[in-house]
């Protein structure tokens, strides 16, 4: 039998729409240059008491761009990314899967022997909990929570709606096959704390997803066939796309 060294391996293939990562990062600089030109705007005029009023409504609107600014900055303009993160924290799983960044109805979509995964990454730190039906951030700067969108928002909602689109992509692309899809929220910084064992759906840390997959490997793959792959996969559009697949070693 072969050994160790001699053994062909396989990486699991990624896909990972390129020009909408580009773009939006385009537009993240874009807005957050705009932004403060019409902040600048507003001070100038703040200083001039026949134009407050246009001062007020400048400074206003400068703040929503520069909100809408951080968080394109947030998702596509730093690296690593998200998809980066979700892509090093599933390195070394085989070819049997395929991860997908931007392209499926939710961001990210992870399909293989362990079943669909929508993949939610949360980038918080501090305590996250989920008690009473409720999810709960405790610990970090009050000031990052609300002007750079550090807060833990509505994660209920998050879930919802991408297992809701994952259920519309089936009835409109796999004439209505209603593969069971589940998600899981990854948490990428290393500070954080988790206290979610009431949570209705997992949550677990970036360096624990790999295992966390594999663990969910053998329930999954009694639904998810070869065939049953390659349905869902043929399904998802390639263009406008690098595919990128490990090198058999």
């Amino acid at each position: 039998p072969p050994t160790k060294l001699h053994r062909k391996e396989t990486k699991m293939k990624i896909v990972t729409n390129k020009k909408l990562i580009q773009r939006n990062r385009k537009v993240g600089q874009i807005l957050s240059i705009a932004s403060l030109a019409v902040l600048g705007v507003g001070m100038y005029m703040s200083f001039q008491p026949q134009l407050l009023s246009y001062s007020f409504l400048a400074l206003i609107v400068g703040f929503m761009v520069s909100q809408i600014g951080i968080y394109y900055g947030n998702r596509w303009g730093r690296s690593p990314r998200p998809d980066e993160q979700i892509t090093a924290a599933l390195k070394g799983l085989d070819d049997r899967y395929t991860l997908y960044h931007y392209i499926a109805p939710t961001a990210h979509l992870l399909v293989g022997p362990a079943g669909v995964w929508a993949l939610l990454p949360y980038a918080q730190k501090g305590k996250i909990t989920y008690q009473n039906g409720k999810w709960k951030q405790k610990g970090g700067s009050l000031y990052l929570k609300v002007f750079a969108q550090e807060g833990l928002g509505r994660p209920d909602m998050e879930i919802k709606g991408a297992l809701e689109d994952m259920k519309k992509f089936y009835a409109n692309q796999l004439q209505g096959t209603a593969l069971p899809t589940q998600a899981a929220m990854v948490f990428t910084n290393p500070k954080v704390e988790l206290e979610t064992t009431e949570a209705p759906v997992p949550a677990v840390k970036a360096d624990k997803l790999k295992d966390f997959i594999r663990k969910n490997a053998k329930e999954g793959s009694k639904v998810m066939t070869p065939d049953v792959v390659k349905q869902l996969t043929t399904a998802l559009p390639e263009f406008d796309v690098e595919v990128i697949k490990g090198d058999v070693k």
